[in-house]
C-alpha cells in the first residue's frame, strides 16, 4: 500500500526536490482530487508557482532559522488545517545542525524522511525524538485563538 500523503506538510528546502514529490502525488492531470500538501519554506515565490500550478494545497512563508517565525507557522497550521504529519526531504533533514534539528522535531509529532530515486519516493519515520511544544502544529499550544478569547474576556470584564 503506498504512503498517503494526504494533508501532511512538506518543509521546503530544495525547491525542486518539493515540486517534484508535489508533481508525483498531487499532478492534476493524473488526479481527480486536488492536492491537500501544505508546504512551508522561505522561498514562496516558487511555492506560490506551485499553487498555482494546483500542486499544494497552501503554502506558508517560514524562516526555519527564526523560532518565532516557526511558531507564527505552528499557530497558522493549527487554526486553518488538520496537519497529519511533516514530511522532510532526507539530505535535507540530515545536513541540519543540532538547533535547526529540534526545531524540526518540534513541528509535528508524526515525521518522515523522503527519498527519490528513479522508481519514485520512498517513506521513513524520523527516529529522533519529537518534542511538543510552542513549535508544534498539533497541539492546543499552538492555539492561539483561545488566547485571544480569554483576552479580550479579561478586557470587558476590566
Amino acid at each position: 500500500m503506498p504512503f498517503e500523503v494526504t494533508n501532511y506538510l512538506l518543509i521546503d528546502i530544495d525547491n525542486e526536490f518539493s515540486r517534484a514529490f508535489a508533481g508525483h502525488y498531487f499532478n492534476s492531470a493524473k488526479r481527480d482530487a486536488p492536492s491537500t500538501l501544505v508546504i512551508a519554506g522561505a522561498n514562496t515565490r516558487q511555492l506560490v508557482k506551485m499553487m498555482f500550478d494546483e500542486l499544494i494545497k497552501d503554502y506558508c512563508y517560514c524562516d526555519f532559522e527564526n523560532e518565532i517565525s516557526v511558531s507564527e507557522l505552528a499557530s497558522y497550521l493549527h487554526e486553518h488545517h488538520d496537519i497529519k504529519g511533516v514530511l522532510f526531504n532526507q539530505t535535507d533533514y540530515l545536513l541540519a545542525d543540532e538547533k535547526q534539528r529540534f526545531i524540526y522535531n518540534s513541528l509535528h509529532e508524526k515525521r518522515f524522511l523522503v527519498t527519490q530515486d528513479e522508481s519514485g519516493f520512498a517513506f521513513s519515520p524520523v527516529k529522533d525524538e519529537g518534542f511538543s511544544n510552542h513549535l508544534s502544529c498539533h497541539t492546543d499550544i499552538a492555539d492561539t485563538s483561545v488566547d485571544i478569547i480569554e483576552l479580550t474576556e479579561l478586557l470587558n470584564k476590566q
